[in-house]
């Protein structure tokens, strides 16, 4: 049943990306594209209702600043998702990230019916707390990838899963003492009121492929750009981004805009944890597993250091790993004599647990490098820092 799901969402990729030729996809693309229309006017009917204030924010008394995007998937959010929280956090603030938790799993029967023991209503589950700022709780199945991913990686900062964010930023509040609310993949999110908008564009897709979803994969039409505070060029390469800048301006003319990169940093080797320089790379031969939504800026990446790409194995976007699958890839690997296997960081926590005696697995480490106006980065969080306001829990609802 797994595998026939995601061989379905992987036609469905490929359709609207018009990688599969003939009748049926050309079929599927015409009725996907009248859905489309529907779905632009929806998209356009809800941000109405909510600037007529006919649908409703919820204002929780502190800051909240959304890190989203237009398109679905592949922007490199995560990182920037974390470096925001790490500077945040030594600026002074008590930061918790909200997210939904894409594709993690829910709640059993039984946790529910023991929430009811506790006097929880079956239908106001509590949210789930990934790490309270100290202890990682959750895995990656219960959390979903990226909640965890920024678990492992962050110090005092509660992360905090709810497809209901405004909930999720009430328990935040209530029992982290949270004054700063990072809204995880949350320019859509209307129920709670941002203070502060980021969107983050990919320098080599930024819009898609300029349709709205479901013909396209635009969540919202690029005029929408309009609402960004702060709009980052994610995967930059030094080269100029002139033409993309003046598209921006055509849809949003005070936003700062930001340049970065994702920097690779090192491999670090999934089994005994060793952290090696990139430079291990250089003339190796290896095999690449992924499952995420660009998985050609990942191998590209190790091709520019250095790599050489033997065997790829490529898996949908958030593909939970059985053993099988991996030891099977390793056989392979090692019948071709490989030095050895790199997969992505958010891949990694999908993982099962299995030997690597034979042939070493490591993940590549990303981090976020800003190439151009750090100083507005900079004088960002130092607005939001200083001077720090008081919160109180009394003053939360």
């Amino acid at each position: 049943m797994k595998e026939s799901l995601e061989e379905l969402e992987q036609f469905a990729i490929d359709v609207i990306l018009n990688r599969r030729k003939g009748f049926r996809a050309s079929a599927i693309r015409v009725l996907l594209s009248g859905m489309s229309v529907i779905y632009r006017y929806l998209v356009s009917l809800r941000l109405w209702l909510y600037k007529s204030r006919i649908k409703r924010e919820h204002n929780l008394g502190c800051l909240v600043i959304s890190i989203g995007n237009l398109t679905v998937g592949g922007t490199g959010k995560t990182p920037i998702v974390e470096k925001f929280a790490k500077a945040l956090t030594a600026g002074g603030r008590h930061v918790a990230i909200l997210s939904r938790g894409y594709k993690s799993v829910k709640p059993t029967l039984k946790q529910k019916i023991s929430n009811k023991v506790k006097g929880s209503p079956i239908s106001q589950e509590p949210p789930r707390v990934v790490t309270d700022g100290k202890k990682v709780l959750l895995d990656s199945k219960t959390a979903g990838d990226e909640p965890y991913m920024l678990a492992t990686n962050l110090n005092g900062v509660a992360i905090v899963v709810d497809k209901d964010r405004v909930k999720a930023g009430l328990h935040a509040i209530k029992e982290f003492d949270a004054d700063t609310l990072l809204l995880d993949d949350g320019l859509q999110y209307l129920r709670l009121r941002h203070r502060i908008d980021i969107v983050l564009i990919d320098k080599y897709s930024p819009f898609g492929n300029e349709k709205l979803l479901p013909r396209g994969t635009l969540r919202e039409p690029p005029k929408n750009l309009k609402r960004a505070n702060y709009i980052f060029i994610t995967k930059c390469d030094g080269t100029s981004n002139e033409e993309l800048i003046k598209r921006i301006r055509k849809y949003n003319r005070t936003a700062e805009i930001i340049e970065c990169s994702h920097k690779p940093k090192y491999i670090k080797n999934i089994d005994t944890g060793e952290e090696l320089p990139l430079e291990h790379l250089k003339d190796k031969y290896i095999g690449t597993v992924s499952g995420i939504a660009v998985p050609e800026s990942f191998e590209d990446g190790l091709r520019n250091l250095g790599a050489n790409i033997e065997i790829t194995r490529r898996y949908t976007d958030h593909h939970r790993y059985r053993k099988g699958e991996i030891e099977r890839f390793v056989d392979q690997c090692i019948n071709r004599d490989l030095d050895m296997i790199v997969t992505t960081e958010k891949d990694f926590v999908r993982f099962p647990k299995i030997k690597t005696d034979e042939l070493p697995i490591y993940f590549l480490r990303v981090e976020i490098g800003i190439l151009s106006n750090e100083e507005t980065f900079d004088d960002c969080i130092n607005r939001i820092c200083s001077p720090r306001p008081i919160f109180s829990k009394r003053r939360f609802f």
